[in-house]
């Protein structure tokens, strides 16, 4: 199906954000479930707590997503970032969770919504900004879950992508690339 304008848009922003929820959840998948409370360094975060505020940071911004603050007053987004020994199944539950809501989001636009400004923490954004904005947010941290578990597993690790020294060979047969 040809898409046309700003629906071609908002299709792409949604595809976009689906492939880094992939990407989480495969990163996630490889772990045992010890593993996702671990935290390397000083000031880290363990692969959990950025699942709860990538989850926290979906569903603040875009419940109410034309109507109301990007940052609701219910979001306590510092206990976001303190362990909560949630499950695996817990942990994907809340990937689940805040991706809904933005795929719900994503859904109900119209191509009169993306000229509207809408407001995160007072601040004018056009919706566009907005969700341009927000898939940085959350694919630097999908890329930090990946980092983590990457430094977990070792040698254990497999790749999300080309593997080093296939590029050639993948080049012949291109399995991940998503063409309309």
């Amino acid at each position: 199906m040809l898409l046309k304008g700003i629906e071609m848009i908002i299709s792409a922003f949604k595809d976009e954000y689906l492939r880094y929820k992939k990407l989480a959840e495969s990163a996630i998948d490889q772990l045992a479930e010890d593993d996702l409370h671990k935290i390397i360094g000083d000031e880290n975060n363990s692969v959990a707590i950025i699942v709860r505020h990538i989850s926290g940071n979906l569903k603040s911004r875009f419940t109410d997503f034309l109507t109301s603050d990007g940052e609701k007053e219910w979001r306590h987004r510092d206990s976001e970032f303190e362990d909560s020994n949630l499950s695996k199944a817990e942990i994907l539950k809340q990937i689940d969770a805040g991706w809904k809501v933005l795929t719900d989001t994503l859904d109900s636009l119209t191509d009169k919504d993306l000229n509207n400004t809408i407001t995160i923490r007072q601040k004018p954004l056009k919706v566009i900004e907005a969700l341009t904005r927000s898939l940085a947010h959350t694919s630097y941290h999908v890329g930090q879950i990946i980092t983590i578990s990457k430094i977990i597993l070792g040698k254990n690790w497999k790749t999300l992508s080309i593997p080093k020294g296939k590029s050639e060979e993948y080049n012949l047969n291109p399995t991940m690339e998503k063409f309309k």
